[in-house]
């Protein structure tokens, strides 16, 4: 299985935990884990190799030079890194056809065979939309968009590598975000869902990208939809946003798989 992290130093930490529990839940499984980054230094893949001391996986580091990004807008939270999923077959080895991205703030809980293996057919990604009608316009409006298309979070994503190898026009991302840089809240995931709005295949947000938010809103609805439901049926949570599972300031209950794998790294 290919997976694909792009990140800096400042989640390292995380990855390691992301990388435990993803090991831990695809026990079968070897991983081919591409880390696409700008910045990361030996001691960094030391540090992670020590910290997920485990054979069934590679960690291969790819480093790029992304001076083809000094335009795009960046800010604290969201720096340049987060692009560089969106070009990522412009990185990545001809060997890759398929890749599994996945954000390193999230802990895997089940097997993801299933999603790696979706037929993609013609689209270029699949993902998790978190939003519901009334934001999904906004954003239509806002970002331009198809309304056919969904609003998507990038955070987990099934790339169709092989596809977007032979049809990406990076001239159309470029421009993209030149003429509508003052409008992206939320940069990597308003070009992806805009650009490639009809390229996208959706796939269930509470089994592949539950979040914190998504709970508590739910269970508002549904009383079914609880803490022992995502213990039992979701596949991935995804600490999105502020609400960190490392920090002392965490709000809610999901942070408890986090700290199932995150105990003796510092």
């Amino acid at each position: 299985m290919n997976i694909l992290v792009t990140l800096n130093s400042g989640y390292v930490r995380p990855l390691c935990v992301m990388l435990r529990s993803l090991i831990k839940c695809n026990p079968c499984t070897h991983f081919e884990i591409y880390a696409v980054n700008k910045s990361l230094s030996e001691t960094d893949f030391s540090y992670i190799r020590s910290k997920v001391p485990d054979d069934s996986y590679n960690l291969h580091n790819i480093k790029i030079d992304d001076s083809m990004l000094k335009n795009a807008p960046v800010t604290d939270r969201y720096p340049h890194e987060m692009y560089y999923r969106i070009f990522a077959a412009k990185f990545l080895p001809d060997c890759v056809d398929r890749i599994l991205y996945l954000d390193p703030d999230l802990v895997i809980l089940k097997p993801l065979d299933k999603l790696y293996n979706t037929n993609l057919g013609d689209n270029y990604f699949a993902a998790a939309s978190h939003v519901g009608k009334p934001l999904q316009k906004i954003n239509e409006i806002r970002l331009q968009m198809d309304s056919k298309g969904p609003y998507i979070n990038s955070g987990v994503m099934l790339m169709n590598i092989a596809l977007l190898r032979r049809e990406q026009n990076l001239d159309e991302v470029f421009s993209y975000i030149e003429k509508n840089r003052h409008i992206l809240f939320l940069p990597d995931q308003d070009i992806i869902s805009a650009v490639y709005c009809d390229k996208i295949m959706t796939i269930d947000p509470y089994i592949y990208n539950m979040t914190e938010k998504m709970l508590l809103s739910v269970k508002s609805i549904k009383n079914d939809v609880d803490f022992e439901w995502v213990q039992q049926n979701s596949a991935i949570v995804h600490y999105c946003g502020r609400n960190k599972p490392w920090n002392d300031n965490y709000i809610g209950s999901l942070d408890c798989f986090y700290k199932l794998y995150s105990s003796d790294i510092n």
